[in-house]
């Protein structure tokens, strides 16, 4: 009755494992076109939870990726089917999709950080003016009594 438990138990554990490997499709997209892919469909896919300008949310941004790239869903799934089945290709992928992403999101930072501080050199520079259009006003009204009182002498 032991062997039977532990026969049945090997077989178990042995049949869990799922080593599947996916025969390479014809149509296969090529890993950097995927990487580029995958990381423009991620930014589309978390943009449709964000109002554009016009607080609308009814832009399907992830079928233009899917036009600017000429894939179809179904070319898609069966690329994404194989390479997830040999998970250190996909890991590796997704690492560089991740690097991507960061590298947007950095340049992105930058180019908020520049626009602020040209806005505040802005604010600067509008708030110097008006100080400056103040100061010309109270010298103007100085220069006036300066000549008043100049004439009254």
């Amino acid at each position: 009755m032991r062997n039977y438990i532990h026969i049945a138990l090997l077989i178990l554990f042995g049949s869990c494992t799922s080593n599947t490997i996916y025969k390479k499709p014809e149509n296969l997209i090529p890993k950097d076109t995927m990487v580029s892919f995958l990381t423009e469909m991620y930014i589309a896919s978390s943009a449709k939870n964000h109002k554009n300008k016009f607080l609308k949310k009814e832009k399907n941004y992830v079928m233009y990726v899917y036009n600017k790239y000429k894939i179809d869903s179904a070319r898609f799934d069966i690329s994404n089917a194989y390479y997830t089945s040999k998970i250190e290709d996909y890991t590796e992928m997704l690492a560089k999709v991740k690097s991507n992403i960061d590298s947007i999101q950095e340049s992105y930072k930058k180019g908020k950080e520049i626009k602020d501080s040209v806005k505040s050199k802005k604010k600067l520079l509008l708030d110097d003016e008006v100080f400056l259009e103040k100061l010309e006003r109270k010298n103007a009204k100085f220069l006036k009594k300066q000549k008043k009182e100049f004439k009254e002498q």
